[in-house]
């Protein structure tokens, strides 16, 4: 009788076990062989062939690849040349990432909502009063930029600035109606744009329009530099500051930078440009961009503007830890940021039944659906997203897959290098 008790507390407390989630934050390390890892070597060379081609055919100068599996790594590589041929890219080369600060901004929101400063659906408002009784585009002048509003039917929530359904739009690179109406009161995107400060531009901003309803529709916007400054106001500390202190310090991550040191401008990659005439990338001229608002040379430079939206620059690996810290559940190394079910609702539709594609959006990334993984061989519930210098990652948590690929080019017209790294990822998976 003492033995079947014994056998039945056993299995009580095995069932207990299993099924209690695994809390242990799995650290980044290189593998033996990509095999360990769970990947065929021999199908991983189709990678090597790809980017080789691209490079071959002047499509690039060069890339850098990373695949991490279950923490180990099973393919790191940089292929082609940073200033010139005889100029072997890095790996530990820095790129400008742009548009994957947004999801550091998110982290960084969501870390406050943790500590109780806010609540989602919050009135951004209450926070940044110039937000205050919004209005809604409804008529545009084309020839002086001039325009009318309609009341908003209600105010901007955080949730809206998280989810791009706000109803802001983008400078530079949004609507005709919102590169108009931004430029003629000096809203920027928010790259390499001198001495300006955020708090002066989102204040600004939430004096004009929106162009739709908030809450009515994806609009991916200038919302991630609003919750930038959001964060300014509620921890007190510049947004530079903030990222330091609560996130890149505890990550590890020493190459993650607005503006860089001046003894890490030596490894900020070459900015290259598409030359329709040749066919072929050519370094970028020194002040261009979108209509000519940026140096080409940013972040090697100084600066004021801390865009949440786009203005960070980082190395692949850095980067990989991030995103193997929110894989984790939101810890990595002993340190935790985020608890796994904050994490649990960033990577999940967080906009129901609003139209994006066959794929939704959480809180600061893109969500693959049911629908979206027969596009391509991502699983469902990968979160993912990139900038607009060619940067790729996306987080496949059925796969425990991390991955990304880095190029600095723009615009990149040619070609579909993103998607196509996608596809050759996991037809290499191997177990």
């Amino acid at each position: 009788m003492k033995k079947l008790t014994w056998l039945l507390a056993c299995l009580v407390y095995t069932g207990i076990a299993l099924a209690q989630p695994n809390t242990k934050a799995v650290l980044i390390t290189p593998s033996a062989t990509p095999a360990a890892a769970g990947f065929s070597a021999e199908r991983l060379q189709r990678i090597d062939h790809l980017l080789q081609q691209y490079v071959d055919s002047g499509r690039m100068n060069g890339a850098v690849a990373l695949i991490i599996r279950n923490g180990k790594i099973a393919y790191y590589k940089s292929l082609g040349y940073d200033k010139s041929p005889s100029d072997p890219l890095k790996k530990d080369a820095i790129f400008r990432i742009a548009s994957q600060t947004k999801a550091i901004t998110s982290v960084a929101v969501m870390m406050l909502y943790e500590e109780g400063k806010f609540m989602l659906d919050d009135p951004i408002s209450q926070y940044i009063p110039e937000f205050r009784k919004p209005g809604v585009l409804d008529k545009f002048n084309k020839a002086d930029s001039t325009y009318t509003t309609v009341p908003a039917k209600r105010e901007i929530t955080i949730r809206d600035l998280l989810t791009h359904t706000s109803g802001i739009g983008y400078a530079q690179i949004g609507s005709p109606e919102a590169n108009a109406i931004y430029a003629k009161a000096g809203i920027v995107g928010g790259i390499g744009v001198g001495k300006i400060r955020l708090a002066d531009k989102m204040k600004a901003l939430g004096k004009l329009p929106l162009f739709h309803q908030p809450g009515e529709r994806w609009t991916y916007s200038l919302s991630v530099d609003v919750l930038g400054y959001l964060v300014e106001v509620v921890s007190g500390m510049p947004l530079d500051e903030y990222f330091r202190k609560r996130i890149f310090d505890p990550l590890g991550m020493k190459d993650t930078w607005f503006y860089l040191p001046k003894d890490k401008y030596n490894r900020l990659v070459t900015l290259y440009t598409e030359d329709t005439a040749t066919q072929k990338v050519v370094p970028m001229p020194a002040r261009t961009g979108i209509n000519g608002e940026f140096a080409s040379d940013y972040p090697a430079m100084e600066g004021t503007y801390f865009s949440g939206g786009g203005g960070l620059s980082s190395t692949i690996y850095d980067y990989a830890v991030f995103l193997q810290m929110l894989l984790n559940g939101g810890e990595y190394n002993g340190k935790r940021l985020l608890s796994r079910n904050t994490v649990r609702m960033m990577t999940m539709n967080q906009i129901g039944d609003i139209n994006r594609g066959p794929n939704k959006f959480g809180l600061g990334f893109g969500i693959t659906t049911e629908k979206g993984s027969a596009v391509l061989p991502t699983q469902e519930g990968t979160f993912e997203w990139g900038g607009m210098f060619a940067t790729t990652y996306w987080v496949d948590p059925k796969e425990k897959l991390v991955a990304l690929i880095y190029r600095n080019v723009y615009p990149t017209r040619w070609g579909n290098l993103a998607n196509l790294y996608k596809v050759l990822v996991y037809q290499a998976i191997n177990d």
